[in-house]
């Protein structure tokens, strides 16, 4: 049975936070210190925040490999030219849809880095502090980028399609929810007179917020169903050195990493939108 958001939060409470498992390695180990973790880290952790910005992950059906392994995944494809007509498809378009079995795709690594100032593991709660709110939370950021702008993204996948025009709706962003769930055209055109997003989430649209959408744009589309995130259920953090490039000056890096892969299993339920 799916638990309540209550009973994920009260369940973490009584669990060792990655900070704080971290922080024990890195006393134990100093600058060896790595800690490999059989879950995806940024899974676990609550957002604080009065007015939380929910991760795009939150969005999807995530399908943790290691503990529900799979070969392949379905997805379907809007009919190609000269196809034979379909019956009823004119009024359920879905109906003239291919279907397709492809591999699960190899999962690509997401890595966030942050530099450590001299000394701070020697404050336990503030360096735990400093690995669940920068470290995790720039890992969040990076898989937000993984999500929609990375190699395999959302705005790289084909086959989703952009809008720019509202026809006969009050915006884009209700003219996407039309084709998304085929309602009557007037219900969503007798919605967003008002505050359009207030209007959308009281019809039970969950909203993400991020900067990682080119600004004047949304993605719509159906989250639930239509995609699904791909998760090894592994992450790592641990003291190495970074890159090239990752920082402006020397000193101790820390970083975290985990691997995933987003598929998109129904392209025509999903709209790049103008706003």
């Amino acid at each position: 049975m799916k638990r309540t958001m209550a009973e994920v939060v009260a369940a973490r409470k009584g669990e060792m936070s990655p900070g704080r498992t971290f922080v024990e390695a890195c006393a134990a180990r100093g600058l060896e210190a790595a800690v490999e973790f059989d879950v995806t880290i940024t899974d676990s952790l609550t957002s604080s925040r009065r007015k939380p910005r929910y991760p795009a992950r939150n969005m999807l059906k995530v399908v943790d490999l290691s503990r529900d392994p799979r070969r392949f995944y379905w997805h379907e494809s809007p009919p190609a030219p000269g196809d034979a007509r379909v019956d009823e498809a004119e009024s359920r378009r879905e109906l003239a849809s291919r279907f397709h079995k492809s591999p699960i795709p190899e999962l690509l690594p997401t890595t966030a880095w942050v530099q450590v100032p001299p000394g701070l593991w020697e404050d336990t709660e503030t360096f735990e502090s400093f690995i669940n709110y920068r470290l995790i939370v720039r890992l969040g950021t990076a898989e937000n980028h993984t999500i929609i702008r990375g190699q395999g993204g959302l705005l790289s996948i084909p086959g989703i399609a952009r809008m720019t025009s509202s026809g006969p709706f009050s915006s884009t962003v209700l003219a996407a929810c039309n084709e998304v769930e085929q309602m009557p055209v007037d219900y969503y055109r007798f919605m967003g007179q008002g505050r359009l997003m207030d209007d959308v989430e009281r019809n039970g649209v969950f909203i993400v917020r991020t900067r990682l959408v080119d600004p004047g744009t949304a993605i719509v589309g159906d989250f639930g169903h239509g995609a699904q995130l791909f998760d090894a259920g592994r992450s790592v953090i641990r003291f190495a050195d970074p890159p090239p490039g990752t920082f402006a000056e020397p000193g101790i890096a820390l970083m975290a990493q985990i691997h995933e892969r987003v598929v998109v299993n129904l392209p025509t339920n999903f709209f790049v939108v103008s706003l």
